[in-house]
């Protein structure tokens, strides 16, 4: 009979041990998750406080290369406005530089230092038949005056390059008239002269037959004159002796 109380009170007591255990796990597992929680509450507090300042310094980064963008479109605009000011400039000057090569490309031909050939004209003078009743000979022979005449005329009308009986004329030639012959540069040329000038031919023929023109001047001086157009004349250089 005791021994059966005995046995049946350590019983009792087991219960109360495993009631104990039961309540001490639940409880420790309650504040085990109640930790937990915390700690994932706190982590993620730390998580979106960190997000948060990140993308307060995307959001400060964005705007600083908004503004970089800016200026740099703006330095951008400025300097297109610069290299079209330098295009306009070098077009310009491109147009002064190209003129002046032409102008010294005539200037060479006009000095005979480049050969010249294209289109022109050809002018024959010749001393005119002489009246025996005119007092003076002289006024029936082609003059220096009058190859000057045609000389000038040729070269305010653009012509390129002339020539008298196949001798090249530079700027600088000097012409001289003696009696039936002309003196060119020191090499003396005969009667028929025929000068011929590379340029526009419809040019220099209408310069010449101008009214009260050369060619009227020259046949009131009773000077034979006859002008031709030609498709095709040569000159060669002028060979400068050193």
């Amino acid at each position: 009979m005791n021994n059966k109380k005995k046995n049946s009170k350590g019983s009792f007591f087991s219960r109360k041990q495993f009631e104990l255990l039961i309540v001490c796990v639940t409880t420790g597992f309650i504040i085990g998750y109640s930790y937990n929680q915390a700690k994932d509450n706190r982590e993620a507090g730390t998580i979106n406080s960190e997000l948060f300042e990140q993308e307060d310094s995307y959001r400060e980064e964005l705007i600083t290369q908004q503004e970089r963008n800016k200026e740099l479109t703006e330095e951008l605009n400025s300097l297109q406005e610069q290299i079209r000011k330098y295009e306009k400039s070098f077009a310009s000057d491109e147009k002064d530089y190209k003129k002046l090569v032409e102008q010294a490309e005539d200037l060479r031909l006009l000095l005979g230092e480049l050969k010249s050939d294209g289109k022109g004209i050809r002018i024959t003078l010749q001393d005119g038949d002489y009246d025996p009743k005119s007092l003076n000979p002289n006024d029936y022979i082609v003059h220096e005056s009058h190859v000057f005449k045609l000389l000038n005329e040729l070269k305010i009308s653009g012509a390129q390059a002339i020539a008298i009986n196949g001798q090249r004329v530079m700027a600088n030639s000097y012409i001289r008239c003696n009696g039936p012959v002309i003196t060119i540069d020191g090499t003396q040329h005969p009667a028929p002269f025929v000068i011929e000038a590379v340029g526009d031919s419809d040019t220099l023929m209408a310069s010449l037959n101008l009214n009260g023109g050369v060619v009227d001047q020259l046949l009131n001086d009773n000077i034979v004159v006859s002008l031709e157009e030609h498709q095709k004349l040569i000159m060669p250089r002028v060979k400068v002796e050193s």
